[in-house]
């Protein structure tokens, strides 16, 4: 599953807030539910300003940078942000869990794409699976929407597929192109008939992989 949290933290002390409201950004899968919070404090009277900028790692760098108050992560905070920023003490708030998926457009689950091995969703990220018949799919190449670096959902999903090791970097080829959002993706996907979607890295035209 993956983590849906909201993270605060003290750095030098430092508040950005000032009286002037609280600030919060980061992770696009949060966000919402941030959002729906905020109008719900707003009308009680209190100033928040939500924002996406960067990701979840975004949102913890200018947290540990005293920029924000509250960082929105879709990932548990680790070790290497505690490493990178040592003068913040993190203190993180699970509000929710969703689970991480690798989904595939109808026409190309529909043409025998039922099931993956991680292996091959391996393959399909680092564009060594250029074509869905080489999973026992369509004759429909493969194209993939990476997620941007940084994004919560991409580690968590790399981290299934790669372990330990550190994941590569997405091929760079004309099948890849990196999005923002999980909205953005979407619209993405549903513009394109017969892509698919790989979360959190990539997705795919005629039958290509993404993440959201």
């Amino acid at each position: 599953m993956l983590l849906a949290g909201l993270v605060t933290a003290c750095a030098d002390g430092q508040s950005s807030a000032g009286g002037g409201g609280l600030r919060a950004s980061g992770s696009t899968t949060v966000a919402p539910v941030a959002a729906d919070a905020a109008e719900a404090l707003k009308a009680q009277g209190m100033n928040i300003t939500i924002a996406t900028q960067g990701g979840s790692a975004g949102g913890i760098s200018q947290l540990a940078a005293g920029q924000i108050d509250i960082a929105l992560s879709s990932k548990p905070i680790s070790d290497e942000d505690r490493t990178a920023h040592p003068k913040a003490d993190f203190v993180t708030t699970q509000i929710g869990s969703d689970a991480v998926g690798v989904i595939v457009t109808k026409p190309v689950a529909d043409a025998g794409v039922k099931d993956l091995t991680v292996d091959q969703v391996r393959g399909l990220f680092e564009g060594k699976i250029t074509n869905w018949s080489e999973v026992g799919g369509p004759k429909l190449d493969v194209f993939v929407y990476d997620k941007e670096p940084g994004r919560g959902t991409r580690e968590v999903l790399d981290k299934y597929v790669y372990g330990d090791e550190k994941a590569p970097p997405p091929p760079d080829t004309d099948n890849f192109a990196i999005v923002g959002g999980n909205l953005e993706t979407r619209n993405k996907l549903e513009s394109t008939p017969g892509r698919s979607v790989r979360s959190p890295r990539g997705s795919s035209k005629g039958g290509r992989s993404s993440r959201s």
